[in-house]
């Protein structure tokens, strides 16, 4: 997997990810062709909200699905209401609407003082996209990149859910993680880790996310350098403390900027609704890629996601091994992406397998993969590392399946009637 994905596979690398920042998608053709890295619709590489970076300097990518990218017209003519200060009622009406200006001061005004502050950037409420603020902090202790980024979600949704659970530590390796459900019904999580899970720099960052029960989405990040990526590490640690970061995430002023985003426009009256594609449940996929191993496997670890995605660890009695699998249905727009070189089976099947190196930062991994694309789209992808976590160093000398069985199991007409 790509080295810079903070959390689970196909989410935020979760190799650099790919940005959905509502100004733009730009295929990031390496990482998609990388090992069954792609998940979704688009083929976008989900990620956790990382609010520097990326063609805004905010991503707000959420897993498991698409950016929701409010509508609305940036030439409004409400009037800017200044965003309120910490000290503001939460219960006061929202404003009309919210400048960049307005969160960076919020921003400033949340952050412990005394503080430096620059290279700001933000933009407000009336843009028909998501709105977020970032700059550099100082307070005394060395500069720090610090950004909040906000939005609407669906309440109760997966997508929730995954956005407020801790990682599994068999696919990304972190600090400390909390998730837990505040008072007024709001998931918090808060994330404690690194730029690059595999440690080839020493950028920490540290996270904040939560979804209120109204599905206001607010998500802070923090690193204990003046950018997210391409700086010098300037302080040990990033500046807010976690109990700081929850009380910045949970100040009153974020759930009126997301209130003050404008719907995203219905369907048409003329038009119909399409329905999202069917996908396949997370907890059948891990079982039936359980079923289909080749005899001698142990299987001694498991997870994965609600759908689509799931992985095994395995031990064949040489070391352990990671098999991850991901099923997604609706991929044919990015075929030609994937598949330029691919074989094509009699039934139209696109067929391709790659050896590559695993994490950059672990020592000695490979990588295996079996990528698969039906004519109507439907996708499975198989991926084995010699190493029972990708993060950490090779455990044995190549993966414990061949590319050979990888194939087989990718193939196999058993996946289709899960999705």
């Amino acid at each position: 997997m790509p080295a810079d994905q903070h959390h689970d596979p196909f989410e935020t690398r979760l190799a650099a990810a790919l940005r959905d920042t509502g100004d733009g998608f730009h295929a990031d053709v390496a990482a998609l062709t990388a090992g069954g890295e792609v998940r979704g619709r688009r083929a976008q590489l989900l990620r956790r909200t990382a609010v520097l970076g990326g063609a805004a300097g905010i991503a707000l990518a959420g897993l498991g699905g698409a950016l929701l990218v409010p509508g609305g017209d940036s030439s409004d003519p409400r009037r800017s209401t200044a965003a309120a200060g910490p000290a503001a009622s939460a219960s006061a009406a929202p404003a009309a609407s919210f400048s960049g200006d307005d969160l960076l001061r919020s921003l400033k005004e949340l952050l412990p003082a005394p503080g430096e502050f620059g290279q700001e950037s933000a933009r407000g409420t009336g843009s028909g996209l998501p709105p977020y603020a970032r700059l550099v902090y100082d307070d005394g202790g060395g500069a720090a990149a610090v950004g909040i980024g906000l939005r609407r979600v669906e309440p109760g949704s997966r997508e929730v859910r995954e956005l407020t659970r801790c990682p599994d530590r068999t696919l990304v390796d972190y600090d400390d993680c909390t998730s837990s459900r505040l008072p007024d019904g709001s998931l918090l999580m808060l994330f404690q880790g690194y730029e690059y899970p595999d440690r080839r720099e020493d950028t920490k960052w540290w996270n904040a996310e939560l979804v209120t029960a109204e599905g206001q989405h607010v998500s802070l990040s923090e690193w204990n350098a003046p950018a997210q990526k391409g700086a010098e590490v300037s302080r040990a640690e990033p500046p807010l403390s976690m109990e700081e970061l929850k009380e910045v995430v949970t100040a009153g002023v974020w759930r009126r900027v997301v209130d003050a985003v404008p719907d995203r426009p219905g369907p048409s009256a003329t038009g119909t609704p399409q329905a999202p594609p069917r996908t396949a449940p997370g907890e059948s996929v891990g079982a039936t890629l359980a079923e289909l191993l080749p005899d001698g496997l142990t299987v001694v670890g498991r997870g994965g996601q609600e759908s689509e995605y799931a992985y095994l660890v395995v031990d064949d009695g040489k070391g352990r091994s990671l098999v991850q699998i991901n099923v997604q249905p609706d991929m044919s727009d990015v075929a030609d992406q994937l598949y330029g070189d691919a074989e094509t089976l009699p039934d139209g099947t696109l067929v391709t397998t790659r050896k590559g190196p695993g994490e950059k930062g672990a020592a000695g991994v490979v990588m295996w993969t079996a990528d698969t694309m039906r004519p109507d789209g439907f996708r499975v992808v198989v991926t084995a590392f010699n190493t029972g976590a990708q993060h950490q160093d090779a455990t044995r000398d190549a993966p414990a399946l061949t590319v050979g069985q990888l194939r087989e199991i990718a193939l196999s007409p058993r996946w289709q009637a899960l999705g």
